[in-house]
């Protein structure tokens, strides 16, 4: 893999990203509080059975545009809470979710572009003024644009073959390391607002965690080394295809270019067949990563994921992954098998250890096993269809205050060790009930999860 070794630098970076925290500020306090404030909860209420207030469509058409115009504009780190909250949408009623499905969509897929000649100026800041030199072709038009960065599909230069190859460049917005982090310390003031996506979420540990990981992606170069970790271990799989790393900066990263139905696209119309494949291989991904790489791929939006015509799902984004050596923890797997032979005791004791359940909670087993099964449900058939209907039910009893469920889950506890875990694997549960994807689930975790084999 070959890496640039030019590095110049410029008083004034350019880019046409508001990031001086005051203008960032003002834009986010644009989207619509009064909406936060007012009919948030009722919204909250009626996805949860407490109320039957009528939300009008007009005003979720205009939230929901509102949205993906300013967290699109701003990119950086409010675009990137943005496409961790689309995931969530599969749990919304059809009645309320329908005008926020598309708006966030295009979070997943896409965001106003920065013109040529701002992407020229980035290009010769860290492949030198000679950067065209690298290229046959170089597309200034961004074949796709999302939080950080935006692609472009151009022709790398081959000097020993005297040829070329197709490569996707991406290319980091200028001023992204600052927009990032002052977006997700101000995203937190307006939770209220995100509580139209997913009531009961609470989006300030989220937006916490955001912060500590999120921040390794503005490194196209450790995300060339993450990239290049699973095209290696992934080459000539029959499941997962991996683009091989090309070149790399730190705000420039070239990789071969991968064609595919994007996931979002199979959501929005695929074939049942392409649906349930793209969910089975997605979930592979899930879990067997981290044991064959030692890489958690921690990013599961739909925009991130290409479906090949022979099945197999490319993976073409690598800036967030969580760093597992030893692989998935074994007390997940142990736990989740305990649970589905009926084993109450142990399962709580191991949650015990774990540190899920406090050590001074005075909590009945055969509760905490009856707050779990519904959950594990999965895993207990030999085939399973993830369905929007499914989540919804979920949330509305694990976030309804009337639900023990509720209040049980209220005094469990969930260790820092497994919050990047488990925000993923919610991520990814959201994206397969988006699929509606039936696969083998629970023969998947046999074989890559540590501890779910007796």
């Amino acid at each position: 893999m070959h890496r640039f070794g030019v590095r110049v630098s410029h008083n004034r970076p350019v880019t046409d990203i508001p990031r001086r925290a005051m203008a960032r500020t003002a834009r986010l306090a644009a989207l619509p509080l009064s909406f936060a404030g007012r009919t948030v909860l009722g919204f909250g209420k009626r996805v949860t059975g407490l109320a039957s207030e009528v939300i009008s469509v007009e005003i979720q058409e205009r939230t929901a545009e509102q949205l993906f115009s300013v967290l699109g504009q701003l990119k950086g780190g409010a675009m990137k809470l943005g496409q961790a909250l689309s995931v969530f949408e599969a749990a919304l009623p059809d009645a309320l979710a329908e005008p926020y499905r598309d708006a966030l969509t295009k979070l997943q897929e896409a965001a106003p572009p920065l013109p040529a000649a701002t992407v020229h100026k980035v290009l010769a800041e860290q492949l030198g003024a000679n950067w065209r030199t690298h290229f046959r072709e170089f597309d200034d038009r961004p074949a796709a644009a999302a939080s950080i960065g935006q692609v472009h599909r151009a022709e790398w230069k081959l000097p020993r073959r005297r040829s070329s190859t197709p490569v996707a460049v991406k290319i980091q917005y200028p001023g992204a390391g600052e927009a990032l982090l002052a977006d997700l310390t101000q995203l937190g003031r307006l939770a209220g607002l995100f509580k139209v996506l997913q009531p009961g979420l609470d989006v300030k540990p989220l937006v916490a965690e955001l912060r500590q990981r999120v921040v390794e992606e503005l490194d196209y170069e450790l995300e060339a080394q993450s990239q290049a970790a699973f095209a290696a271990s992934y080459a000539g799989d029959e499941d997962i295809l991996v683009p091989k790393v090309i070149a790399s900066a730190p705000r420039v990263l070239v990789s071969e270019w991968v064609e595919g139905t994007p996931l979002s696209t199979i959501i929005k119309s695929g074939t049942v067949a392409q649906r349930d494949r793209a969910g089975e291989v997605m979930a592979t991904l899930h879990f067997s990563a981290p044991k064959r790489v030692g890489l958690l791929h921690s990013d599961p939006h739909p925009g991130n994921f290409r479906l090949q015509p022979d099945g197999r799902l490319a993976v073409i984004d690598f800036g967030a992954v969580a760093r597992l050596p030893e692989g998935l923890p074994e007390p997940v797997g142990r736990l989740a098998r305990l649970a589905l032979e009926g084993k109450a005791s142990e399962v709580l004791a191991g949650l015990r250890r774990e540190g899920f359940v406090k050590p001074d909670l005075d909590v009945d087993a055969d509760e905490i096993l009856g707050y779990l099964m519904p959950l594990l449900a999965p895993l207990e058939a030999e085939e399973f269809r993830f369905t929007r209907a499914w989540l919804r039910g979920e949330a509305a009893r694990v976030a309804n205050p009337r639900s023990p469920a509720y209040q049980l889950g209220r005094q469990l506890n969930l260790p820092p060790s497994y919050l990047m875990i488990h925000r993923v694997t919610l991520g990814s549960i959201g994206v397969l009930c988006q699929l509606e994807a039936k696969a083998p689930y629970r023969d998947i975790l046999r074989e890559w999860l540590p501890g779910f084999a007796a």
